[in-house]
């Protein structure tokens, strides 16, 4: 079987809009001006203290520990309870997971979200039932890119990861994939730093109704 393994921010689900409405309401309870759509946007992908973290050096007032602890704590408090205000599947996702379950693919997520949040915002989509296992930094106490999060996410979801594809929309998706020997499909619709084509990943698609296509494209390149 091979098992299919997401990444969750801006590769299933679009979560932006809640994560940056999150992000500037902790801002602003620190005195701090709102940080633009489009940069923020950028910071997706680290999980949310690093989200935090890097928009604070952004303003030139790096935290101390103390109150990363309490800026992330609030966080997470007020983001758990919106968090699928206006998160939405990117389109023809739940018909190509479909497919892809329909053609006998185990399919999973690695996430640096936590777990928790991470399951939250699945069952409030109605799209956990489509994931043999939901894995975030906290599961194993590691995150992307360390490749250990992804063979772990691997093997719990029942699978192996010499018979395993990533799919993912950053630059920490296509270190973590390259540095557990598994090959990687991008998305070109992400939250990328840089033009994920630039990183070169083994296919680049568009649309979620590409990657079934993109599948067995690899698998027969595959020895």
């Amino acid at each position: 079987m091979l098992t299919i393994v997401f990444d969750l921010d801006g590769t299933l689900i679009d979560t932006a809009p809640d994560l940056i409405s999150t992000l500037n309401l902790i801002l602003a309870r620190e005195g701090l001006p709102d940080m633009p759509y489009d940069a923020a946007r950028r910071l997706i992908g680290g999980g949310a203290r690093g989200m935090i973290e890097r928009a604070l050096a952004a303003e030139g007032r790096p935290g101390s520990k103390a109150d990363l602890d309490r800026m992330f704590g609030a966080f997470i408090e007020h983001y758990a309870a919106h968090i699928a205000d206006r998160s939405r599947p990117f389109p023809a996702l739940e018909a190509a997971l479909e497919r892809l379950a329909g053609e006998g693919r185990c399919l999973a997520v690695c996430t640096n979200k936590l777990e928790w949040l991470s399951v939250r915002l699945l069952n409030t989509l109605q799209l956990t039932q489509h994931f043999a296992a939901i894995c975030g930094q906290d599961t194993f106490g590691m995150q992307k890119p360390d490749p250990e999060i992804l063979r772990r996410t691997i093997l719990r979801a029942g699978g192996e990861p010499a018979r395993a594809i990533m799919v993912g929309d950053s630059g920490t998706d296509v270190r973590t994939a390259r540095a557990a020997n598994v090959p990687i499909i991008a998305v070109d619709f992400g939250y990328g730093e840089v033009p994920i084509a630039t990183l070169q990943p083994d296919r680049l698609i568009g649309s979620f109704a590409d990657l079934p296509a993109a599948i067995c494209e690899i698998e027969a390149e595959r020895p």
